[in-house]
């Protein structure tokens, strides 16, 4: 199964894989970036602007998300205890927002506008145009390489769509949503240069850029969607809480699990906490040392569980309280 054959990798291999598919991308976007806007002006094709103006959003993109994950390294402080790991999540949904805002508006805004004006002119030199996407086409295909060999190294083997809406590294899925609507951008700026060339009717490059806004549009919004889950907070998922909870069973000191919970603050910082029934006749000291090697055995299992909190609690009191506002202080904190 691809679950077995899954790399096991702990945190800081993640965010290095992380920077290295955002600094790719953020590279080979700024080459593309220059190489269209060059071909436009000499060329003329509003198609051709709208995807150097998107090029230059997907850079400007890329270094939101490495300002991202540089300041959810920050450590915790008084005013943040948890951290700081959602960073990432905030400066991801910008970049859905100014994807839509301004890749989206400016793509339309072109080919409306070429609509309207008529465009009377043909385009010069579509051979160039249609080299200069080709090239284009290459550095994004490269870029999109990189971040999914990354999404490969963290995939759970559920499937491929249950895979990639499980990630919560928003730095890979937004880099594979932007490449990937960077490569069918290429292939309708293409195809509306082509058929305007082929034709004679100009307007066909105009319908190109109000497609690669629409494309951007859809894009933006299914990355906040995405992002949006991740930002109000999601579970660590159950395959972790399935193998914390046998973990936990192989202790016959505890009678049974009264809840079990975890919670994303980065993509390589899980908050986990449970209520624990033990028999009547553990000591408060063993109560103690079972707790630290709970703890021990979970971290073990999963580095990028970095806080554990445990509250030791009777099955009867668990659901007398379950449908009240408050909750036992009564905790044992690992």
């Amino acid at each position: 199964m691809a679950r077995s054959r899954r790399k096991v990798r702990d945190g800081e291999q993640e965010a290095d894989g992380s920077r290295k598919a955002v600094i790719a991308a953020m590279g080979a976007n700024l080459a593309i970036a220059v190489t269209k806007l060059v071909a436009a002006v000499f060329t003329g094709s509003s198609s051709m602007l709208a995807e150097g103006f998107h090029s230059i959003i997907d850079t400007a993109n890329e270094g939101f998300l490495l300002i991202g994950l540089k300041r959810a390294k920050k450590p915790a402080d008084e005013k943040h205890p948890f951290g700081y790991g959602s960073e990432v999540y905030f400066w991801s949904f910008l970049v859905a927002i100014i994807i839509f805002a301004l890749g989206a508006g400016f793509s339309i805004f072109e080919g409306v506008e070429g609509l309207i004006a008529g465009e009377s002119e043909s385009i010069n030199s579509p051979l160039v145009a249609l080299g200069v996407l080709a090239l284009s086409f290459c550095f994004e295909g490269y870029s999109w390489s990189v971040a999914f060999r990354e999404f490969q190294d963290r995939r759970r083997g559920n499937g491929l769509l249950r895979d990639f809406r499980d990630m919560k590294d928003p730095s890979i899925f937004v880099v594979l949503f932007e490449d990937s609507a960077a490569c069918l951008g290429i292939l309708i700026a293409a195809a509306g240069v082509g058929l305007a060339w082929g034709t004679g009717i100009p307007a066909f490059d105009a319908i190109g850029s109000i497609l690669i806004g629409v494309l951007l549009g859809v894009t933006a919004v299914l990355l906040a969607i995405e992002v949006k889950g991740l930002l109000i907070g999601e579970a660590a998922g159950p395959e972790m809480e399935e193998r914390i909870r046998d973990r936990i069973a192989d202790q016959p000191e505890i009678i049974g699990v009264n809840e079990l919970r975890t919670l994303h603050l980065g993509p390589s910082d899980v908050l986990l906490t449970m209520s624990l029934d033990f028999r009547d006749d553990v000591v408060s000291q063993r109560i103690e040392t079972i707790v630290t090697e709970i703890e021990r055995r979970v971290r073990d299992a999963f580095p990028i569980v970095r806080r554990v909190f445990v509250e030791v609690q009777s099955q009867q009191g668990h659901q007398a309280l379950a449908g009240g506002a408050g909750s036992s202080e009564a905790t044992a904190s690992a």
